[in-house]
């Protein structure tokens, strides 16, 4: 009988790592937050280098990959971006920033999409690695094109889709519950489930 158990003890602490295992990248996805709030703590160079690597895995509409990545470390741009984009202005407290760049002569419809999924891969990377990130848009405001690229010194063609300020996250940030059971239609639109 005592066999018995132990085996199914085994079972069941075998079958809890299994699962935990296939549910590491879920958890991820769904402990994402926006943080805003940094502490003073660089990001170390191999956690950047991850982050920015997992960006460029993303897929691309006929695996063009027309994304260009500006890492900023420099506290002075942190600081000027900080300044004039209207809705980063905690910039200044990260430890750097990544901007999400597309190059619209490479994939002129695309670039987007491409782009969107390199930020949704930092921001995943950036989460896992237990830092703390938020999207702040630039395109397809004109004015926050014009001021990013002015400040990055980007030629026309390269457009900043969005600055991503990263740091070590400064006090408590919890995911938000956005899974909403009314917003999925099965086989066509449906108005009444």
């Amino acid at each position: 009988m005592n066999k018995f158990f132990l085996a199914l003890f085994a079972c069941l602490m075998i079958f809890s790592f299994v699962y935990a295992e296939d549910t590491a990248v879920i958890e991820n996805i769904l402990n994402r937050k926006s943080v805003r709030q940094y502490t003073t703590q660089d990001v170390e160079k191999e956690k950047i280098d991850a982050i920015i690597k997992s960006g460029m895995s993303a897929p691309s509409a006929v695996n063009l990959q027309p994304w260009e990545i500006v890492l900023i470390t420099d506290k002075k741009v942190l600081s000027e971006i900080s300044k004039k984009h209207p809705y980063a202005s905690f910039t200044k407290n990260a430890s750097i920033a990544i901007v999400v760049c597309g190059n619209s002569e490479i994939s002129p419809d695309y670039w987007i999409q491409d782009c969107s999924a390199v930020t949704e891969n930092i921001l995943l990377a950036t989460e896992s690695l237990g830092l703390g990130a938020v999207w702040c848009g630039v395109y397809p405001s004109p004015d926050r094109v014009s001021t990013i690229q002015q400040i990055l010194k980007l030629p026309k063609n390269i457009i900043p889709l969005n600055v991503i300020p990263i740091g070590y996250p400064k006090g408590e940030n919890l995911p938000k519950q956005k899974y909403n059971p009314s917003k999925i239609h099965i086989n066509s639109w449906t108005l009444n489930k």
